[in-house]
């Protein structure tokens, strides 16, 4: 179904290694493509980063992560706005498929969930021209419900899709991330009416008992209850030919030695989706 010519890793998964490092374990690995984020390359530097990832060959499927729009104080979401483009900026230069954004939860000290998405759909639209003038595509990631308060009012694939379609498909589009879509029954109709809108599709597994954290309930493939391969059909069947992220929070895996979890990763990658 999608061979490992497409695997990326998400430094995420080896959140202990620094860039380099990080680098150089996918290219140990035959790993492909790497998804960076923005602290792990401010560490390094960004034409460091930029530097390494070329140096292993390697291609970057995402940069995490932009958002967090939904400000009530006019200077704070100014603040966010001029993240957010230097953020960008950092995507051109690193070549990235995307942006990944996530967008904020609810606005501090109000209730209204109308009102924080529209707030998110107004930011996305100022950033608009930066992105198409620097050639960057913004993915909007829609998370579980259970970070709805706080991380980001956006649940479903489809509240995600709703505005993306308002801008350029060349600037906007989705992210599909396993974890926090699968349990949506809607999802098959929304993968159908992306389209050409997705721009990234990460995969982890959902893994029970949730943690205290439970941002960290994560786990391999094929440790939990998600079904990848009904999901990846229908990321497939909507024309996305990128590359398949794996991103996950688990402090079992952080512990684990990076070598093993690169080697895991890349035979669960095959036994689930090959």
């Amino acid at each position: 179904m999608i061979g490992l010519d497409r695997l990326s890793l998400n430094q995420a998964t080896v959140r202990g290694l620094d860039l380099p490092q990080a680098a150089d374990l996918c290219a140990r690995h035959d790993i492909p493509a790497i998804g960076l984020w923005r602290d792990k390359v401010a560490a390094s530097g960004l034409a460091r980063s930029a530097a390494a990832v070329r140096a292993a060959g390697l291609h970057v499927s995402s940069l995490c992560r932009g958002g967090f729009f939904t400000h009530a104080d006019p200077a704070a979401r100014a603040a966010a706005l001029a993240d957010n483009r230097q953020a960008i900026t950092e995507a051109a230069e690193l070549a990235a498929d995307t942006l990944v954004l996530v967008s904020g939860g609810l606005v501090p000290g109000s209730r209204d969930l109308p009102l924080a998405r529209r707030m998110i759909a107004d930011a996305i639209g100022e950033l608009v021209p930066a992105a198409q003038r620097l050639g960057v595509r913004l993915g909007i990631e829609a998370l579980h419900p259970m970070f709805c308060a706080d991380r980001c009012v956006l649940s479903r694939l489809g509240d995600a899709l709703d505005i993306a379609l308002q801008f350029p498909a060349d600037a906007v589009g989705v992210v599909v991330d396993t974890y926090h879509v699968w349990w949506d029954s809607g999802l098959a109709a929304e993968l159908a009416r992306a389209q050409d809108r997705i721009t990234s599709f990460q995969l982890c597994d959902w893994v029970l008992p949730l943690p205290a954290d439970v941002l960290l309930g994560r786990g391999h493939l094929g440790d939990g209850t998600i079904d990848f391969r009904q999901i990846a059909a229908g990321v497939l069947a909507a024309g996305y030919r990128g590359y398949a992220e794996i991103e996950i929070f688990s402090q079992q895996v952080w512990d684990a030695p990076p070598d093993l979890t690169a080697d895991t990763i890349r035979r669960r990658f095959s036994a689930q989706l090959g």
